[in-house]
């Protein structure tokens, strides 16, 4: 193999390295208290993991489905619960349907949660960081039919 031939396999293993890296470290806070996450069409979130700090009284998630599929066919939302709560909540929101976000109207167990959103759309949920704790496992998901399955993630208080 010529010099330049191994200096470009270096290169792209290097850079799909540093892509598989930022792909699966857990997701910081963007400006402290706030966190940009996507969604897309191949029923995925950005992250795996969201890290709340302590310090912050409120934090907000920005949910951004960067997909081109309506709302009513691939729609996403983010739903923060105990992880213990996620099949009941879940279950709940699929009676409320979308008209509701897949989400139980007042559900005590819910955390925070955004809209329903489609291709190109985008959500944001705020709450008080002093309803997570360090005792209780705490998830993200979507809770949209089906998907829940692979769109999901701890969510941790650091």
């Amino acid at each position: 193999m010529s010099d330049k031939t191994l200096i470009s396999i270096s290169s792209a293993l290097l850079l799909a390295s540093a892509y598989i890296f930022v792909s699966t470290a857990p997701a910081q806070a963007a400006s402290g208290c706030a966190l940009n996450l996507d969604s897309a069409d191949m029923m995925k979130f950005s992250v795996t993991e969201i890290s709340v700090p302590k310090t912050c009284k409120d934090f907000t998630i920005n949910l951004k489905h960067i997909g081109k599929m309506p709302k009513n066919i691939m729609g996403h939302n983010l739903v923060i619960s105990k992880e213990a709560d996620q099949a009941g909540v879940i279950e709940d929101g699929n009676k409320a349907g979308i008209a509701g976000d897949y989400v139980k109207a007042k559900d005590a167990r819910v955390v925070a949660y955004t809209k329903i959103i489609g291709g190109g759309e985008a959500a944001s949920t705020k709450f008080a960081v002093a309803k997570l704790n360090t005792t209780d496992k705490f998830t993200f998901y979507c809770s949209f039919p089906g998907h829940a399955f692979g769109m999901k993630g701890a969510v941790k208080l650091v």
